[in-house]
Order: structure tokens, then C-alpha cells, then sequence
């Protein structure tokens, strides 16, 4: 009991000192003196009256949304004695071996800066500075000689450093069931089974009306659709985000999904946030990064040649741009396993006092990073709303993704779920592809690390990220990734090679997600 009144009080602390400093502090500060001003306040009841006038104004569910808000992104409480990058990452290993990754990362792009001599950092040119203001809104139009510059690693760089990670003290491998593990990941950590992510995702059961299956052509809207419909519009007039939340878990009618992720990841237009965004457009403008370049290879290489996507070149540009000058998201860092890289001023190399993060925002690209941006285009038309829901997208969930991490929704736990759901619901499957060295992993990894962004058709992918803001977990993309091969059992027994199997499950786009999800978590696994 005490320590649940001390964990309670160490996230109250931790809650109220992240506001202390932010806009809504303010603004509720300014309320309440303003209110003091009205003849219904007393003197002797001060603090109801007060208080009532938040509830009756709005103020109290804006501060009910931006606690909430710290409360999904804020990491379970750890011993008040633990040192900080026990908040980072609780096992040693792990952190070793992310920051071995981060060496190999710097030295890549070292060598890259080197072989071009190109600076990490240079000022533009005024002349410069004004054609890139000029075509702001048509970068696409632009091209650059980018042959020279090649990604700083792609996911199947990243797969290779994960499948070679050991737990040291399991090196003797006194664990059975570990032992047992036929996958690739060979590292002790727990993950759900199924019963557990029946528990877990249990509104995608079959008995609960789901967008992505009920609403199809066959089923009448009166059955499900427009009550759904009338409810969602419910819950944005209330303003709730803890509502909008569950609410998506059965999916979000695409007219309303918009304004519903605004609301469960606490996004506010206010003037003051347009004006951050146009501080780091002229960042962008003043400044030029070798990073810039790295984004301009992968939206060539990526989005520029989707589909879906080449459309929204120019708002992956000026959103990605912006986000490596942002220093607002190296506050993610306290609560993720990396750390931002640092670069020296010339000459005072180790030396901290001349040290700086760089990119300013502490985040190296990598090949099909645009692609966390590009579905968000659908949503989001003006670029600095569709900025903060990036950037909030990626300090909650997507760095997860490129982080080498304990975390039940990491990428490394994400790729033991998969194959654990394989190996155990699947095994003749699993053992069949192992068998013909074509480990599953090494087909599902890139889905994961893009949380399917450019594999499934845009619609199936909003209604799988609806999922992922609903349950404030990117563990449905493992199970997504194991129910797709369930889908594809048949056609992959047959196959005798790598390539063949890759060739079966070469096109998404034409899957249905929520079928999927519920048949391989409700229908046929037992």
C-alpha cells in the first residue's frame, strides 16, 4: 500500500511539474485571476468556486485531456533511488547495445560526411535562403543530384543487429522454454499469449461491432454504422480524450477520425503553435543540415514513388524538415533507450561546453522513415497540424520502432511476439519456412518497422493505426504481421525458397486488417 501511494505521488509530481511548464499552465492561471473578478466568487468558498468555474468554462476537461495526455506517455514508475537511464532502459545489455548501434549509425554518417566533404551544418546563402522560401509549397518540383548520398541504414541492417543480441546471463541457455524458441530472437523477454491478447484486445472480439467489418457494403448502416457515427460525434462534443480513445478501438468513421486523434493525443491549434512551426520553417530556410539531404533520398526512394503517397511530396518535405530542427522532441530521450548524438564545434572536439545534438532534434533518419508521415497527409491539409500530430505520433509510439528496447511495445519485443505467435499457433508453418531458410521474421520485419505504412491500402492502414491510438500499444502490429501469414498458410507451404516466399506475401494491399485480426485472435487460434 505505501508503495502505491509513493508511485502515486512520484507521477503526481512528475505531471504537475511537465504543466508547470507548458501553454494550458498559463492559460488556467490567467482563468483564474480573471474569474476572481466575478460577484459569484466568495471570498469564503474560494477554492469550489473556483473550481466550479473551471467545470462550467471547459477549463477542467482541458486539464482532465492534458493530464491523461502525460499519463499514456508517461513510463510505469520505477525506486525513487534508480538512476535515469534506469528509465531509459531498465537491462544493462540493452542499453549496450543500442549505443553500439548508435557508434555504427555516427560513423556512417561520419564517413558519408568525409567522402563527401560536406559539413554536418552550414548557413545558406541569402540568395539561397530566398529561392528555397520561393518554393516552399513545390520542394517536390526540385531535383537534387542525390546519387552520392545513400541511406544511413535501412531495416534489414537493423534486424541483423537484433538478431545477434544475447542476454549474457542466459548465454548457457538454463531456460527450456527459451531454449525451445525456433525464431531468430533469441532473448528472454515476456511477451502476450494468446489468451493475453484476447484479454487485451478484447473490443476486436467478434461479438463487438467493428469499422472495417461492419460497416462493408453487405451489412446494412442502420445495424451498427450510424450509431457508431452518432456516438463519435458524442464524444468530440464532450471533448474527452479518455472517450475518443476507447472509442477508436472499434474503429473511427473516416469523417470524424481527424479531429478524434487530434483529441486523444491532446493537440491544440493555438496561435502560439503556428508560430513555433514557422520558427522552425525559417530554421529550415537559414540553415542547411546534412540530414536534409538524408530526407530528400529517402522521400525520393519511398513516398515519391507509392501510389497512395507521391501526391504529398511537398508536405513530407516541409514536415520532415521541420522535425530535425525541433528541439522540443529530445524530451522523448528521458524515456527512450537512445540517446541524441552529439557534434562539436571545430577544433573543441570533447569538449561539452562546445558540444550540440545533432540533428537538433536528436534523430537520425533512416530508409522509409517518411513513411510514419505520409498516411497522416489523408488527415491532416494544413502542415503545421499535420506537424504537431507527427511529431506527437512519434514521441509516443513510432521512435519505439527504430530503438533497441525492453519495452512490450519495441521493436525487439514486437519481433519476439511474431514469432512466438508462429511458432506456438502456426508450428508446421513456422518450422516449414524455417526449415527452406526463410525465417518469417526476415519477411514481417519491415512491415513492423513501418507499422505497415506502404504495405497496406491507406484505409486498411487508419483503421490499424486507429487500433494503435486506441490501445496505446504498437503490439497489434506483431499480431497483424503473424495473422497475415495465418492468411497465406496454404500458398506458403508450398514455397521451397526465400524469394518464393517473399513473392507470396510480395502485395498487401489488398488485405482486409480487421478480418484478419479477428479471425486469427478469435476464430481459429485456441
Amino acid at each position: 500500500m505505501l508503495q502505491e501511494d509513493s508511485d502515486l505521488s512520484l507521477i503526481i509530481a512528475h505531471i504537475v511539474q511537465k504543466l508547470k511548464g507548458s501553454n494550458l499552465y498559463s492559460q488556467l492561471e490567467r482563468q483564474a485571476w480573471a474569474c476572481l473578478q466575478r460577484p459569484e466568487i466568495k471570498l469564503e468558498s474560494l477554492k469550489e468556486d473556483i473550481k466550479e468555474f473551471f467545470k462550467i468554462s471547459g477549463w477542467e476537461k482541458k486539464l482532465q485531456n492534458a493530464v491523461y495526455s502525460e499519463l499514456n506517455v508517461f513510463p510505469l514508475p520505477t525506486h525513487p533511488a534508480a538512476p535515469p537511464e534506469h528509465l531509459k532502459e531498465p537491462l544493462v545489455y540493452m542499453r549496450k547495445a543500442q549505443g553500439s548501434w548508435e557508434k555504427r549509425i555516427l560513423k556512417s554518417l561520419n564517413s558519408m560526411c568525409t567522402e563527401l566533404s560536406i559539413p554536418l551544418a552550414r548557413k545558406r546563402p541569402v540568395g539561397e535562403q530566398k529561392e528555397l522560401l520561393n518554393k516552399w509549397n513545390e520542394m517536390g518540383t526540385d531535383e537534387p543530384d542525390l546519387s552520392l548520398f545513400r541511406p544511413v541504414y535501412a531495416p534489414k541492417d537493423f534486424l541483423e543487429v537484433l538478431i545477434n543480441l544475447r542476454n549474457p546471463n542466459y548465454e548457457n541457455g538454463d531456460s527450456v522454454s527459451f531454449r525451445s524458441h525456433l525464431g531468430l530472437i533469441q532473448l528472454p523477454l515476456k511477451v502476450k499469449d494468446i489468451p493475453e491478447l484476447k484479454e487485451f484486445f478484447v473490443e476486436l472480439g467478434l461479438n463487438t461491432g467493428q469499422l472495417g467489418i461492419d460497416d462493408s457494403t453487405q451489412v446494412p448502416p442502420e445495424l451498427f454504422e450510424n450509431e457508431h457515427v452518432r456516438i463519435g460525434q458524442k464524444v468530440l462534443a464532450e471533448q474527452d480524450s479518455a472517450a475518443a480513445q476507447q472509442y477508436v478501438r472499434q474503429g473511427s468513421p473516416t469523417a470524424l477520425r481527424a479531429e478524434l486523434w487530434t483529441l486523444i493525443l491532446n493537440i491544440s491549434s493555438q496561435p502560439e503553435d503556428i508560430l513555433y512551426y514557422e520558427q522552425l520553417k525559417t530554421n529550415v530556410i537559414q540553415h542547411d543540415l546534412l540530414v536534409d539531404n538524408l530526407i530528400y533520398k529517402d522521400v525520393k526512394l519511398t513516398a515519391s514513388n507509392d501510389d497512395y503517397y507521391f501526391v504529398f511530396e511537398d508536405y513530407l518535405y516541409q514536415v520532415l524538415l521541420c522535425f530535425s530542427r525541433d528541439t522540443s522532441v529530445l524530451a522523448h530521450f528521458a524515456y527512450n533507450s537512445a540517446s541524441p548524438p552529439k557534434s562539436y564545434i571545430r577544433g573543441k572536439l570533447g569538449l561539452e561546453e562546445y558540444a550540440v545534438f545533432y540533428p537538433p532534434n536528436g534523430v537520425i533518419p533512416f530508409h522509409g522513415f517518411s513513411m510514419y508521415v505520409a498516411p497522416l497527409c489523408f488527415l491532416y491539409h494544413e502542415p503545421s497540424k499535420l506537424y504537431q500530430i507527427f511529431r506527437e505520433m512519434y514521441v509516443r509510439f513510432f521512435f519505439r520502432l527504430h530503438s533497441i528496447s525492453s519495452h512490450p511495445s519495441g521493436i525487439v519485443s514486437l519481433c519476439l511476439l511474431f514469432e512466438t505467435l508462429l511458432q506456438t499457433y502456426l508450428p508446421q508453418l513456422f518450422y516449414h519456412l524455417r526449415e527452406i531458410g526463410a525465417q518469417p521474421l526476415r519477411i514481417s520485419f519491415k512491415w513492423m518497422v513501418r507499422a505497415f505504412s506502404g504495405y497496406l491500402a491507406t484505409d486498411q492502414l487508419l483503421l490499424l493505426w486507429d487500433r494503435i491510438l486506441g490501445y496505446n500499444s504498437l503490439e497489434i502490429l506483431a499480431v497483424l504481421a503473424a495473422a497475415v501469414f495465418a492468411f497465406r498458410a496454404v500458398n506458403l507451404m508450398e514455397v521451397t525458397s526465400l524469394a518464393a516466399a517473399e513473392a507470396v506475401l510480395a502485395d498487401l494491399s489488398t488485405l482486409k486488417v480487421m478480418p484478419l485480426l479477428q479471425i486469427f485472435l478469435f476464430a481459429t487460434v485456441t
